[in-house]
Parts: structure tokens; C-alpha cells; sequence
């Protein structure tokens, strides 16, 4: 049974009749451009044929019911008086807090919340529910979907309600994702420009089976971390610091610090290269820089992990392989490489092999496909 058929059968069980509205967002993969997001740079990422669903319909009160599949649990919040808690439910709430906050005037609703995107794997599927949910909001309540304004408050939600400081690419490209295209995303302006992968190429994902949380890791510290560097520098964010610069001005940074922000102002003309690498078709050059990121990612952002480093290393071993990298904030989750198309399938047998046999861990190898944003689906 598909995932969708999951929520469809959950619902049916657990309310009764037939949903009167299905919404879905999806997860994503980011090909290049790590913690470059919530300092104004640039990032590459691609929505992927990985999803959160919420059957629903609407209620009459100003209560919302949600069953989440994946956690095998029931919540339930009023709309008004919202108060924190802990668990999956917060993502869910913080949506309803953050819609409020901006004004939006909201209707109740019940339904069952499942999909496929690995929780805690890099693959962003908080922003997915957080996207799922705004979704779903928007459905009942009849406001205006603009993709910009719905990334903004799931972002919001996640920074102001859970309480982890996630820049705006997890959400925005959620939101607005392309079917068969990655985003070349601008965090600053939020500008988008669709580019496609080169010829007989195809993206697989590596997830390691170790898991990470944004507030539970060293994100927070490390975006902290940026924030002391463009202070230092007198820059409202590291995007608007040059290598020279940077190098120029080190005296008195602390060396952790100094190696931070190198990793950003590096990372960021590697994902304009990137771009430009696949305008052109290059897979050469875009597995290359793929590497290089990982590499500036485990020795200047030390976010990296020994599984990770493991997971990358098998995959660069593989003739198939152009290039690979960890994907998403770190400490713990996914890989991702960028394969000869006719190849992938025996790379991914390969990389799972390799990595089983260093780690002793088993891991999940996806070959994943560019989908589109959040949308709604007739029953």
C-alpha cells in the first residue's frame, strides 16, 4: 500500500467517510549550499518524490485533531490559548501560532498526518509537515496560498515555536519546488531559478541510520557561530563577505570562528559554480564541487560525522560517482551523490555493501526524483 493509501485507510478507521481534502508537501534533498541559508547565500536544493500527506477535513470548532501515523499517536490543540509542549505535535501547532501571529483568521480541523520522507535524516521532513500543515490551514480557512509568504511561516514556526533557527531554504523549497527541476535559491532576495541536472545523471540520497535534531545538535551553536563572524566583520550577514576579505581581517577571530565563516563564503561561490555547471550540463565539474563541499563541511564546519564521512567516502569510491557530500545541518542524517544514470543501481548495491561493512550499520540508498511544492489533491 502507498503512503497516501496509508493516510487515506488511517482516516477512514479513525473518523469515519472519506476525507473532504488531501494536501501533501515534500521533502527535500539540498545538492549543494550548506548553512549558507540563514546567512543570506545561496543554495541548490530539489523537492524530491519523498512526502508528508494530511487527509482532513474541517470542523465546526476552533480545535485541531491530527494522527500521526509515523509516530502511532493522537493530539489535539484549540486554537486559541495555544501553549508549547514537546513532540511531534509542536510542528503542527507552531504552524497555527505562526498563521495567527501574521493575522491569518483560522478554522478547525481533524485528520490523519503520514508520508515516506526519513524523520531526522537531513531530508527536511519538518519543513515537509510544517508545509503539509500550512497547507492544510489554507484549505479550511480560505486565505491566499502565496509559496514566499507560506516558506516565511513555516520557517517562523520553526524558529519561533520549536526553537530551532533553520534558515528559509528547508521551506521555501517545499513550497516551491519544480517537477524535474533543482531550485538555485537566493536567501537573501528568495529569488528561485529553476536549472535542471545534466544529461544520464540521476541523484541518490545515502541515508546514514544515524539521526539528528536541529535543537538538539550543535546547529543553533554553529549558526551562532556566523552571526559572531559577521559582527566581527561589520557585514549584516557572511554572504556579503569576500575570501579576501575574510582573510584579511582574521586578526583577533577566534580560529574555530574564522573557519566557520570560511566555509560559508567558500560554500557560497561553489553553489554559484554549481549552478552554472549545470546550465551547462557539467556533471564533472558539479560532482566536483559536491566533494569539495563536504570537505570544507567536515574540516572547516565540523558538522560532519564518522558515519557521514564513511557514507561519502563509499560513494566516491564508485565509477558511477561524479561526486558526493552530506546534505542538510549535519551531525547525523543523509548523503547525497550525483551518479551516472546507467550506473545507479550498482552503486547504490556498492555503497551499501561498503558502508554496512564499516559502520556495521545498515543503511537506506534512494534514488530520488525532482518533484514539485505543496499542493492539494481531490480525493
Amino acid at each position: 500500500m502507498s503512503d497516501l493509501g496509508r493516510v487515506l485507510g488511517a482516516f477512514r478507521e479513525r473518523f469515519g467517510g472519506e476525507p473532504e481534502v488531501v494536501v501533501r508537501a515534500p521533502g527535500r534533498v539540498n545538492l549543494i549550499g550548506e548553512h549558507t541559508d540563514y546567512n543570506d547565500g545561496f543554495v541548490l536544493p530539489m523537492a524530491i518524490d519523498r512526502t508528508a500527506w494530511v487527509a482532513l477535513r474541517p470542523r465546526s470548532d476552533r480545535s485541531v485533531r491530527v494522527h500521526a501515523l509515523d509516530f502511532g499517536a493522537a493530539g489535539a490543540f484549540e486554537l486559541d490559548g495555544l501553549e508549547r509542549g514537546e513532540g511531534w505535535l509542536e510542528y503542527v501547532k507552531g504552524v497555527a501560532w505562526a498563521l495567527q501571529e501574521a493575522g491569518y483568521s483560522l478554522a478547525g480541523w481533524e485528520g490523519v498526518l503520514g508520508g515516506d520522507v526519513p524523520l531526522g535524516s537531513g531530508l527536511s521532513s519538518s519543513a515537509a509537515v510544517e508545509l503539509a500543515t500550512l497547507r492544510a490551514f489554507h484549505e479550511v480557512s480560505g486565505f491566499p496560498w502565496d509559496e514566499e509568504e507560506m516558506a516565511r511561516l513555516g520557517q517562523r514556526a520553526e524558529n519561533g515555536w520549536v526553537g530551532a533557527n533553520t534558515g528559509i531554504m528547508d521551506q521555501l523549497i517545499s513550497a516551491a519546488g519544480r517537477e524535474g527541476y533543482a531550485l538555485l535559491i537566493d536567501c537573501r532576495t528568495l529569488a528561485t531559478e529553476p536549472v535542471t541536472l545534466p544529461p544520464n545523471t540521476a541523484v541518490v540520497v545515502m541515508d546514514t541510520a544515524t539521526r539528528h535534531s536541529h535543537t538538539d545538535s550543535g546547529y543553533n551553536e554553529r549558526r551562532a557561530e556566523c552571526e559572531a563572524a559577521a559582527s566581527h566583520y561589520r557585514v549584516p550577514a557572511l554572504r556579503d563577505l569576500t575570501l579576501e576579505r575574510l582573510e584579511a581581517g582574521a586578526a583577533g577571530l577566534p580560529e574555530p570562528v574564522y573557519r566557520r565563516a570560511r566555509h560559508v563564503v567558500t560554500e557560497n561561490a561553489r553553489t554559484l559554480e554549481a549552478a552554472e555547471a549545470l546550465r551547462e550540463g557539467d556533471a564533472t565539474t558539479m560532482g566536483r564541487l559536491m566533494s569539495e563541499s563536504h570537505d570544507s563541511l567536515r574540516d572547516d564546519f565540523e558538522v560532519t560525522t564518522d558515519a557521514l564521512n564513511e557514507m561519502v567516502e563509499c560513494a566516491r569510491e564508485q565509477d558511477a560517482c561524479y561526486g558526493a557530500r552530506m546534505t542538510g545541518g549535519g551531525f547525523g542524517g543523509s548523503a547525497v551523490a550525483l551518479v551516472d544514470e546507467a550506473g545507479a543501481a550498482a552503486f547504490m548495491e556498492a555503497v551499501a555493501a561498503c558502508y554496512e561493512a564499516g559502520t556495521g550499520l545498515s543503511p537506506a540508498l534512494y534514488l530520488c526524483h525532482a518533484a514539485a511544492g505543496a499542493s492539494t489533491l481531490t480525493p
